[in-house]
């Protein structure tokens, strides 16, 4: 049996009868455009473009359950210069941009709610 996975309600589009958001919009762009560019070979072969999406695909539903994995599970971050940090993980935000936390353990002290920055992660890790 499938691993259920819940439905996450956009908020309404900005058209009168809510048919979805604006493609032009710069929310829209930032929030649709890849990080890693469709390699040239797979811009011409069509079975080739179609592997590239499903791989693609495949990563981000691993790490989208990776994340409601986590939840409420304390999590350990590698951060820049050689920091770690523990705390109990809460959610993400819907870029991606940002990590709530709680009891975030840190080397100068313990903060009861964070956000921890991603740009700011090396690597996290945690117990199943």
């Amino acid at each position: 049996m499938a691993t259920p996975v819940p439905v996450l309600r956009l908020p309404k589009g900005p058209d009168p009868n809510s048919r979805g958001f604006d493609p032009n919009s710069p929310r829209f762009i930032a929030l649709c455009r890849t990080s890693i560019p469709t390699s040239a070979a797979a811009e011409s072969d069509p079975v080739q473009l179609q592997e590239e999406q499903h791989a693609r695909s495949v990563l981000r539903e691993r790490f989208l359950r990776c994340l409601l994995a986590m939840t409420n599970k304390k999590v350990q971050f590698q951060m820049h210069e050689k920091v770690n940090v523990e705390a109990t993980f809460g959610a993400s935000d819907i870029d991606v941009l940002n990590f709530q936390v709680s009891d975030l353990h840190t080397p100068i002290g313990v903060q009861k709610e964070a956000l921890i920055r991603c740009q700011d992660v090396i690597s996290f890790t945690f117990d199943i």
